[in-house]
């Protein structure tokens, strides 16, 4: 079975791009393999079909997520099944691109602009990932000018586009195709700004300090992304605005190692508590809590507390805490302390002194 090439490869992009350099990077993959360019070409055929796949994938912030996080098998199945999908999603991006709606009947006119997405790194520390908390975000955006309601022209400062007629669309013949694309001179809206907005200069959208309260659910880690909808850019005048994704750096612990929603906490214990067995006072997620350690526990030894982990993120339960012993031996023993040590590998039947497999060899080397 052949191995499926990294996405971010196929388009070649780097990890870090936004989603519009992914869309840029897409469209020029497309346009460049795309079998009416290349009839016969399997080859072609296949690199488009790869960046494709690459797209859907990588277009999509939770899918890019558990690819990131997982790789292929992160997103196994939720890639395109055939070629009539990859087809159809190169038909929605070069309406999107060239502003060709499929139809006589289609216009610039009638789409819906979308505003940008936006990118906030938070980090938290590690007690707020696993309790979850509300904080509250500042970031600047581009939102709708309130002079001119996003239209980018003063009242009155709007004029017909003699290109197009008002249509917002253009009629071009290439070869034996015959497409609409969007006008060049109106960008498809149908109308010229004569006098632009004093307020935001003709933009449409001003600059803004936005303040917003997210909820940081219980269980989350590094690497996942929040989505909170609409709050992105403005798209303009009846367009939708984009939005905002919360992507999420959680600090390690300085007492715990977390594994998925496991946890596993690294405890000291004596010889004579190993041997003896023990009553240890650990920390937990909910405070100190007092476990007991059997006799002739090994080094290495783990101690599981069911349900003292990391809460699943779909609220369903906690992950696991485990306290992992491992024996300190000293470094050094006073006078009384060899003696009864001595002792101990006498009653034993151990040669106290003896290389190779006796009782202070054992346990503290030659």
């Amino acid at each position: 079975m052949a191995t499926k090439r990294d996405y971010y490869e196929i388009l070649s992009i780097e990890r870090t791009v936004t989603e519009v350099e992914i869309k840029a990077a897409y469209r020029k993959a497309a346009l460049k393999h795309h079998p009416d360019r290349n009839p016969g070409d399997q080859a072609a055929e296949l690199m488009f079909k790869e960046a494709s796949e690459a797209y859907e994938i990588l277009s999509h912030p939770e899918k890019r997520a558990a690819y990131d996080r997982y790789g292929h098998a992160g997103v196994q199945g939720q890639g395109f099944q055939d070629a009539g999908d990859i087809f159809s999603s190169f038909g929605n991006i070069f309406e999107e691109f060239f502003g060709f709606s499929g139809g006589a009947q289609g216009g610039g006119r009638g789409r819906v602009r979308r505003g940008a997405d936006l990118r906030y790194d938070l980090t938290l520390e590690f007690e707020e990932a696993v309790f979850g908390i509300d904080r509250e975000l500042e970031f600047e955006r581009a939102c709708e000018c309130a002079e001119c309601n996003g239209s980018r022209a003063e009242p009155g400062g709007k004029s017909t586009c003699k290109t197009c007629g008002g249509v917002g669309q253009v009629r071009r013949s290439q070869g034996f195709f015959a497409i609409q694309t969007a006008c060049p001179t109106c960008r498809g809206e149908g109308e010229q700004i004569t006098k632009p907005c004093k307020s935001c200069h003709g933009k449409g959208v001003k600059m803004e300090r936005k303040k917003l309260s997210v909820k940081i659910p219980p269980g989350v880690d590094t690497g996942l992304r929040l989505r909170v909808g609409g709050e992105g850019e403005s798209g303009g005048a009846q367009g939708q605005p984009g939005d905002l994704y919360v992507v999420l750096h959680v600090k390690e612990s300085k007492i715990f190692e977390r594994d998925d929603n496991d946890l596993v906490l690294t405890r000291p214990i004596g010889i004579a508590q190993a041997s003896l067995g023990s009553r240890l006072t650990i920390p937990t997620l909910e405070g100190d809590k007092t476990i007991e350690v059997p006799a002739g526990v090994q080094h290495g030894h783990r101690i599981t507390l069911a349900g003292a982990g990391v809460p699943h993120l779909k609220g369903i339960g906690r992950g696991d805490l485990h306290v992992q012993l491992e024996l300190v031996v000293p470094k050094k023993l006073s006078k009384e302390q060899r003696e009864l040590l001595e002792k101990f590998a006498e009653i034993s039947g151990e040669d106290a002194h003896a290389g190779g497999g006796g009782f202070f060899h054992k346990i503290f080397g030659d």
